[in-house]
């Protein structure tokens, strides 16, 4: 823990202190993010203030439209607030999905109290294990890097391992097979319009 401790400028807490910092750390940054896609989402690029602000909410605006802006959307679509929690303790959707749920308008006491438990569980994955992690990496490569060349290399096999299996046990998704014939779409025309008096 005194790596964790020193890392972020907490050297001296208890380890209950580090504790509540990292989970105030990861609340003020969770939720600045959500507010500033709320904010990003009202008022849009043309918002009044300074210019660093227009240029911020302009980053955040452009940002929802990356793929893993619609995965963290699509995510905060189905799940809603559990997708929030769950998203402390993922690796890179945190911030998608933080930045969905402002841009969605996801009530804010429901954003809330869904970032309460995932915050805990952030702090005490990482004040526990977490950066811990991060340093035994730093000591390895320092004292040899072949050995920390070997680990990534093992890890980025395991990684494309996955990938390729999970190819190989979905079937190619053929397009015209799934589009809707001719009766099927003039029936998705008739009930998508309007019914008239």
């Amino acid at each position: 823990m005194t790596d964790v401790a020193r890392a972020y400028g907490l050297d001296g807490l208890p380890v209950a202190g580090v504790l509540v910092a990292l989970f105030l750390i990861v609340l003020a940054r969770s939720h600045g993010t959500y507010w500033l896609a709320r904010a990003a989402g009202r008022v849009g690029t043309s918002g009044r203030g300074p210019a660093w602000w227009r240029r911020l909410l302009a980053r955040a605006g452009g940002w929802s439209q990356t793929p893993a802006a619609r995965r963290g959307r699509a995510l905060v679509h189905r799940w809603g607030p559990l997708a929030v929690s769950a998203a402390y303790v993922t690796v890179g959707l945190q911030t998608a999905v933080m930045l969905a749920a402002g841009l969605l308008r996801m009530p804010y006491l429901r954003f809330t109290l869904a970032s309460l438990p995932g915050a805990a569980a952030w702090a005490a994955i990482w004040g526990t294990v977490g950066l811990g992690a991060v340093w035994g990496t730093v000591r390895l490569a320092a004292a040899s890097p072949w050995a920390l060349a070997a680990l990534v290399v093992a890890l980025a096999g395991l990684v494309l391992a996955r990938r390729h299996g999970r190819r190989r046990g979905h079937p190619p998704v053929d397009a015209a097979a799934d589009a809707p014939g001719p009766d099927a779409r003039a029936a998705l025309m008739l009930a998508s319009e309007p019914v008239r008096d």
